[in-house]
């Protein structure tokens, strides 16, 4: 079972998090809210999200990279993971 099915219900609830993080936002900005008001809930969100990427992210580089079936499972995996890193610090 994959980290993501088995964690699915504690990832969700994060993203669900994040939802109404964003909804905040978008409140804050129909309410005229000062800038600085909402930076701060910005970068709440951002900091969420890297908490929530590292998370999945580490998940995966242990049951995919680690404990892999076989050398070709691990490579596979090793490379999806690569990948996201470039498209994250981009």
């Amino acid at each position: 079972m994959s980290h993501t099915i088995r964690d699915g219900e504690k990832l969700l609830a994060r993203v669900r998090r994040l939802k109404g993080q964003m909804e905040a936002v978008e409140r804050a900005l129909e309410a005229e809210k000062p800038c600085g008001e909402v930076l701060q809930l910005l970068a709440s969100i951002r900091g969420a999200l890297n908490g929530l990427t590292g998370e999945v992210m580490q998940a995966h580089l242990h049951e995919h990279v680690l404990h892999a079936g076989d050398e070709v499972e691990r490579a596979h995996a090793a490379e999806e993971l690569a990948a996201a890193l470039r498209s994250y610090i981009r």
